[in-house]
């Protein structure tokens, strides 16, 4: 599976402690909507009843000499380095990771900027290795992803473009046109070898049923097996029985 650029991205800590275990950063951001001070927007979000609007921070404060100060990437007063990395849009403070700011998805992404690509329809970064060989869904990551429920676009987690064209955080398969995300080939050739050896009782062994494929769409009619059904045509075992019950062979 192929990856999509993810989004770079406690309340008061001591005074000199950098950074949380979001982001590495020599300032705390002072919260526009309730004015409190915490060292990023996901620390901010995880201890309020509401969120915080980076594109709305005005001010920081120094960890070191404490100093509230228009924000910006050096402290006025000591000097402070607040990030290797600072976007003066999202308010983004933190180590070198090589970030950049996307107009068109509007947030900065970890890069390298030379290696991704911003998909139009899809409104999205995704790496240059994709570029013309994706299957593109509008605003496709705009929308929460269907395992975790986490806000894809947003998201600090490396999203994986599937070959359907949605995108997810983890699974081997889509749950929403259920395609397999990957490459299933090695792990049918083992399900082929544990169906082989794994006899049906007697009053199964002659029973068929009618399965649709996931993967190729197609139907067809198969052996049944308690481990797996395979299809016909494309060879996945990524199938669902279409309907009806199994009918034996000897009734046919």
């Amino acid at each position: 599976m192929a990856a999509t650029a993810r989004e770079d991205g406690n309340c008061g800590p001591e005074r000199g402690q950098r950074g949380c275990e979001h982001y590495d950063r020599g300032c705390l951001l002072k919260a526009p909507c309730c004015d409190k001070l915490y060292t990023c927007r996901l620390c901010h979000d995880n201890n309020e009843d509401h969120q915080l609007d980076r594109f709305k921070v005005k001010e920081v404060q120094c960890v070191n000499c404490e100093k509230i100060q228009h924000a910006q990437q050096t402290c006025e007063d000591c000097s402070t380095l607040f990030g290797e990395y600072y976007c003066n849009i999202c308010h983004l403070f933190d180590k070198d990771k090589k970030q950049y700011h996307c107009e068109n998805c509007g947030i900065c992404r970890i890069g390298p900027k030379e290696d991704f690509f911003h998909c139009s329809k899809c409104n999205l970064c995704l790496a240059m290795t994709l570029q013309g060989k994706h299957k593109c869904i509008e605003n496709v990551s705009r929308q929460n992803c269907p395992i975790c429920l986490e806000d894809i676009h947003t998201s600090r987690v490396v999203a994986h473009v599937l070959p359907c064209g949605h995108l997810l955080h983890r699974g081997y398969r889509c749950p929403l046109c259920m395609h397999s995300a990957l490459d299933m080939t090695r792990y049918w050739r083992q399900l082929d070898d544990e169906v082989a050896q794994t006899p049906m009782p007697s009053e199964y062994q002659n029973m068929t049923v009618d399965i649709l494929c996931n993967d190729c769409n197609g139907r067809s009619t198969v052996q049944f097996h308690i481990l797996g059904m395979k299809c016909n045509i494309c060879e996945s075992y990524n199938t669902a029985q279409a309907g009806g019950r199994g009918v034996s062979l000897d009734s046919q």
